[in-house]
């Protein structure tokens, strides 16, 4: 059942629960995905990233998405993730995306302001939902380091306030600790960033970027302080790599079609241990 970021964020906060957000970049991510959500019974958020584009172009991958969204069993909310481009943005809205993720958080806070507006009031002409960002992680979506001082680039409070009065936002990433792909060590993160803006912002739905390798005990924090949606990738990826090693590595298939079914079958698990994890099982 496809329905808008709304619309499964609203089943989040009357569970108290996370909604898990996993990225699609093949047909085997996206069936690992969904399949997982449907075993479960539970809601779920899959994404198609702008950067992930030169893997499977919207235009291919995306109309499959909303399909498979309206055909599942589930609540299933397709987004775009991490959007900047208004011709990839239009794109996605047009192809059936039911909410967009528009990352203005490279600009100076007051153009991030004004462009999130007008995203919003575009996204929200086609019933979708969109998820703004406010404050920066120290890497970006593809894994890449940028910033060398985290915390420097925390979300302020009290601008998270007037950023969700004045663009009208249904759900805001912040950056309190996580990080984009894989951790050195673990994060340390500042879970009074999380409840001082929910309490500023009148309980919005509040997103972690970065949700691969956080604790189970951060991810229970995060979620008891506001967080409602929790990005997940990285690890899910890195499941169905370390699967197909070892099927290569014990000489187990010359065929690539099974690498991939085992490299699926691999990330489904990991994508249904994660949505136990963000559901309180």
């Amino acid at each position: 059942m496809l329905v808008n970021l709304n619309e499964i964020l609203k089943i989040a906060e009357k569970r108290k629960i996370a909604i898990g957000a996993f990225n699609v970049t093949g047909l085997d991510t996206l069936v690992a995905e969904i399949e997982a959500a449907e075993e479960l019974n539970e809601p779920i958020i899959i994404q198609h990233a702008e950067v992930h584009n030169v893997y499977n172009d919207i235009e291919i991958i995306g109309p499959v998405m909303v399909d498979l969204a309206k055909k599942a069993s589930v609540p299933v909310c397709v987004q775009l993730d991490h959007g900047t481009s208004l011709t990839m943005i239009v794109k996605a809205l047009e192809i059936g995306f039911s909410s967009i993720m528009y990352d203005g958080s490279h600009l100076p806070y007051k153009e991030n302001l004004e462009t999130t507006k007008k995203m919003a009031k575009l996204v929200h002409s086609y019933n979708a939902s969109i998820e703004g960002e406010l404050g920066r992680l120290v890497s970006n979506e593809d894994g890449k380091t940028s910033l060398l001082n985290p915390s420097d680039f925390y979300t302020i409070p009290e601008q998270a306030k007037e950023f969700v009065d004045v663009t009208k936002v249904d759900a805001l990433a912040i950056a309190f600790g996580t990080n984009h792909g894989f951790y050195k060590e673990e994060p340390k993160l500042d879970f009074n960033i999380i409840s001082k803006v929910r309490q500023l912002t009148n309980g919005l739905p509040l997103v972690m970027h970065g949700g691969s390798g956080v604790s189970t005990k951060d991810y229970k924090t995060a979620i008891a302080n506001g967080i409602r949606k929790i990005n997940f990738y990285s690890y899910m990826s890195k499941a169905g790599y370390d699967k197909v090693k070892e099927v290569i590595k014990d000489n187990q298939t010359n065929y690539l079609h099974d690498l991939i079914h085992e490299a699926k079958i691999a990330m489904k698990e990991i994508v249904k241990d994660t949505i136990k994890i963000f559901s309180n099982q």
